[in-house]
């Protein structure tokens, strides 16, 4: 069930079973569309929530075909339940449709409201900012071991892309971004960076989640003098409620059959190609 997707303008935000998210999107110099692809979808009864935010490489209306592409492929593959099988599985096919070394970075979250766990890949995005309540602290969010396969998509086919986990607390915040936030420059000319990046929001205080990106880009902008308008902006901004779907009886009955199935499905080949 696509709650978001596209490559669009967009402002918004939205309260489901388990998680509350936000969505904010502006393609370079006002153009229609652009190469940043945000996706969001739920399942029909709440307990997982599947998103991606994706970087095609390049800006603009130039590039917004292929990052319209990119949505659709999301779509076809998003009720893969392997998280890493869906992102193998877009790699594979952007790398077939992408010409003239286009390449597209992404970071794919699936988001079980049920544990609040939370499991993640990264094919050279940059790491998404993690905030702990009840540290009240801001970290990023990534493997303490990258691997080496974790490459952008459009590069090679056959990448077998890292996955790992991490267990979140109600009201913890997690933001996926795009690249134009870290590659602003600041009065120097210099890029900010991760670690400038990671600087301007601890600075910020406690967050208010429903104004935090704003606060978020109004903050890059003052330090590079808006130099984040200078290509294309997304940022994906979400929290676990505490607000747990229920689990009908007949779906904890059948969750080890499923995951029987699914591991006979990659192994033996007893899936195919999901419909779009």
């Amino acid at each position: 069930m696509e709650v978001w997707g596209g490559n669009q303008r967009t402002d918004s935000g939205v309260i489901m079973p388990g998680m509350d998210a936000w969505v904010y999107s502006e393609p370079w110099q006002n153009d229609t569309a652009g190469g940043d692809v945000h996706y969001l979808s739920s399942c029909a009864s709440g307990h997982f929530v599947r998103m991606l935010v994706a970087d095609v490489s390049g800006h603009g209306n130039s590039v917004a075909k292929l990052a319209n592409d990119l949505r659709l492929m999301m779509r076809r593959y998003v009720n893969d339940h392997d998280q890493q099988r869906f992102v193998c599985s877009l790699n594979r096919e952007f790398t077939a449709a992408s010409t003239g070394g286009i390449f597209a970075t992404a970071v794919a979250l699936t988001f079980d409201a049920t544990t609040n766990k939370l499991l993640m890949c990264n094919a050279g995005h940059p790491p998404p900012l993690w905030y702990q309540s009840a540290s009240k602290t801001w970290t990023y969010l990534q493997a303490e071991n990258v691997g080496s396969a974790n490459v952008p998509w459009g590069i090679e086919e056959g990448v077998d892309y890292d996955q790992f986990a991490v267990r979140l607390k109600v009201n913890d915040l997690v933001l996926c971004y795009t690249d134009s936030l870290i590659e602003a420059r600041d009065m120097q000319g210099e890029v900010i960076g991760q670690a400038g990046l990671l600087s301007l929001v601890q600075q910020l205080g406690e967050p208010e989640p429903a104004g935090l990106v704003a606060r978020i880009l109004a903050a890059v902008d003052s330090h590079g003098q808006g130099s984040v308008n200078r290509d294309d902006v997304t940022c994906l901004l979400f929290r676990p409620n505490g607000l747990r779907p229920k689990v009908p009886y007949l779906d904890r009955l059948m969750g080890g059959p499923r995951v029987i199935a699914d591991w006979c499905g990659v192994h033996f080949g007893w899936i195919g190609r999901p419909k779009a």
